[in-house]
């Protein structure tokens, strides 16, 4: 009897434990990713993961995030093979963003920048934000 009632014990322990944890890790049933680069010719085989990871994910597949940062943002402007992937991460409801701590830091002008292309503050600190709310994140 004795026996009988540690097992129990400790059994409801685990399972209880267990439950608690997985409730603390599983924000949410969705997926929702973000990149952070340091290169804009990265975004093609971005878009092309976002697309592997939405037919992977099925309904799971929530939002995709990417931030430039760093001297890359200098080669945003004029780019029309950057403006051209913009258009296509749009499609795929992708969100893109350039740090404007970078803008600021290799003198572009945010109204000089592409359509499709919003501005963050610290693209770094965005990042830390989405990775607490439960973003899977890669940096690259």
């Amino acid at each position: 009897m004795k026996h009988s009632i540690t097992y129990i014990t400790v059994l409801l322990v685990l399972i209880l434990g267990t439950a608690q944890l997985k409730a603390q890790t599983s924000t949410s049933d969705q997926n929702d990713y973000v990149v952070l680069s340091k290169n804009i010719k990265q975004l093609k085989p971005i878009l092309m993961t976002a697309t592997s990871l939405a037919e992977e994910d099925g309904e799971n597949y929530g939002e995709f995030q990417v931030v430039f940062c760093g001297k890359t943002v200098a080669d945003i402007r004029d780019n029309t093979d950057f403006q051209a992937l913009l258009k296509q991460a749009a499609q795929q409801q992708m969100k893109v963003y350039v740090c404007g701590l970078s803008l600021q830091a290799f003198e572009v002008n945010p109204e000089e920048l592409p359509q499709h292309l919003e501005v963050v503050e610290n693209g770094i600190f965005y990042g830390f934000q989405l990775k607490k709310q439960g973003f899977i994140s890669l940096t690259i």
